[in-house]
C-alpha cells in the first residue's frame, strides 16, 4: 500500500468528532467572547474588502452596484 493511502486512512481514523451543541459536555459560551471574536471578524472582512477595493476598483464598483440593484429589487 502507497504510503499516502496509509497516512490518510491513519488521518481518518484519528479523526474526532466536534462536540454536537448543546450536549451535556461543551461549556456555555460565553457572550462576551462571541461578541469579540465577532468584531474581530467584522474587522478582518472589513480590511479585506478595503483591499478588494484597491486593487480591483472596476470589479468593485460592479459587485456595488449589483447589491445596490438587488436591494432596490427587494421587497417585504
Amino acid at each position: 500500500m502507497p504510503k499516502s493511502k496509509r497516512t490518510a486512512k491513519r488521518a481518518a481514523d484519528e479523526r474526532v468528532e466536534p462536540p454536537v451543541e448543546g450536549s451535556g459536555d461543551t461549556p456555555v459560551e460565553d457572550p462576551a467572547e462571541r461578541r469579540r471574536r465577532r468584531a474581530v471578524f467584522l474587522r478582518e472582512l472589513a480590511e479585506a474588502r478595503a483591499l478588494r477595493e484597491r486593487v480591483q476598483p472596476r470589479r468593485t464598483k460592479a459587485m456595488r452596484l449589483r447589491q445596490a440593484a438587488r436591494m432596490r429589487t427587494f421587497r417585504f
